[in-house]
């Protein structure tokens, strides 16, 4: 992948209850067959995860997830070298995702667990992202609030982290930085984060959003809460936005889409294709 290039990362979900696809991927061959789907329609990461981060989500316990995501990166790594990330918020997991040649730790929990220093330095290739969420999965819709603004506590909060691991020695490049668009959010908060994502660039590596189906995008759409593929056109349109500001990697479940949107736009941006 070249590195001023945006990065599209294809979502993989081997859960039973992720709010779009909970239960499609949740045998290993079922998840192979569709993460080399998402790398044939252009994905340059593929981001494993085993427990569903939606509101209101149950917990999983760390030897559930470790079943559900452990043998689907063990088959990845013997079929392709895509760029492989795990998403997790438990170190021991990361750890061992870290060792089958996992790449990339998607941190929603933003590196609350300090022993993840201890992985970046074990394993010096592996990137990490910092994403902001305000609560838990089952608290974090529960009327959040933001006294001092969205956009200056979501970027102070990140900040502080950075500075925590560049302290211990991780350089600031191998940090990704995440604003949590729809983790302790309300949909006014979704959209100035967005409007001010350009705050976020240059305080560490690369700026993540993942906006793919999610609720706040029926609200703007005035959709019904169940109709997902009338949220697709609100996911490309908010991630193109995030690309003007300055993300580069859009974690997305429609690859193909979500790639021909980027190069139609950055064709036009140079003038050229």
């Amino acid at each position: 992948m070249k590195s001023d290039s945006p990065w599209v990362m294809g979502i993989l979900n081997v859960t039973p209850d992720s709010f779009s696809d909970g239960g499609r991927f949740l045998a290993p061959e079922a998840a192979l067959k569709h993460a080399l789907s998402m790398i044939q329609a252009g994905a340059d990461i593929i981001d494993v995860g085993g427990e569903s981060t939606r509101p209101g989500a149950e917990p999983v316990s760390l030897e559930e997830e470790r079943d559900r995501v452990l043998p689907v990166i063990e088959l990845l790594r013997k079929e392709t070298d895509v760029f492989l990330s795990v998403d997790t918020t438990k170190y021991e997991l990361a750890f061992e995702a870290a060792g089958l040649g996992v790449n990339l730790v998607n941190d929603v929990n933003g590196g609350e667990d300090i022993r993840l220093v201890s992985l970046l330095k074990k394993f010096p290739e592996v990137q990490l992202v910092l994403m902001h969420r305000k609560g838990d999965s089952k608290t974090m819709q529960n009327a959040p609030q933001y006294p001092m603004g969205v956009v200056s506590e979501v970027k102070e909060k990140l900040i502080w982290k950075v500075k925590q691991f560049c302290e211990a020695g991780i350089e600031a490049k191998r940090l990704w930085l995440d604003p949590g668009i729809g983790f302790g959010k309300t949909v006014n908060h979704n959209l100035d984060l967005l409007r001010h994502l350009d705050q976020w660039v240059g305080i560490a590596g690369r700026v993540v959003v993942g906006t793919s189906r999610k609720s706040f995008l029926s609200a703007v759409l005035q959709t019904t809460s169940q109709e997902m593929a009338l949220r697709e056109p609100g996911t490309l349109a908010t991630h193109l936005w995030a690309y003007q500001k300055g993300a580069s990697v859009f974690r997305v479940h429609d690859v193909g889409a979500m790639k021909r949107a980027l190069i139609t736009w950055r064709a036009i941006q140079h003038g050229s294709f």
